[in-house]
């Protein structure tokens, strides 16, 4: 499976905070906007709110396994921003699974 593509730039993070949508629920936040791309790119953030590093690390981890399993069944030509919150810290995995689930039906992004 081809990886996702990273947001890296801060100019792109800055565009689909002002000019995306956002939806939230109790362990992640989700921006995205919508591109004229066949592909999504996608960016994890975890903040110095959630914990000391390895507990950031974690959540991003989380993150992106959770993300990993549903991205071949997520709508292409998106910009994603998946923002962990303080929360994560004491989730399971599942929980988190459960929580990106929840987020991406609610954005209507998964097929």
């Amino acid at each position: 499976m081809k990886q996702p593509l990273r947001l890296k730039e801060d100019s792109a993070f800055k565009k689909i905070y002002s000019r995306g949508n956002s939806l939230a629920n109790r362990y992640l936040v989700l921006f995205y906007l919508k591109k004229n791309q066949e592909y999504n790119r996608v960016g994890f953030i975890a903040s110095k709110k959630v914990g000391n590093s390895v507990i950031r690390n974690r959540a991003r981890r989380l993150m992106k396994e959770s993300f990993r399993l549903y991205s071949p069944k997520i709508q292409s030509g998106y910009d994603l921003i998946f923002i962990a919150r303080a929360n994560i810290k004491d989730a399971a995995y599942k929980d988190v699974e459960k929580a990106m689930v929840h987020i991406l039906k609610k954005s209507k992004l998964l097929k």
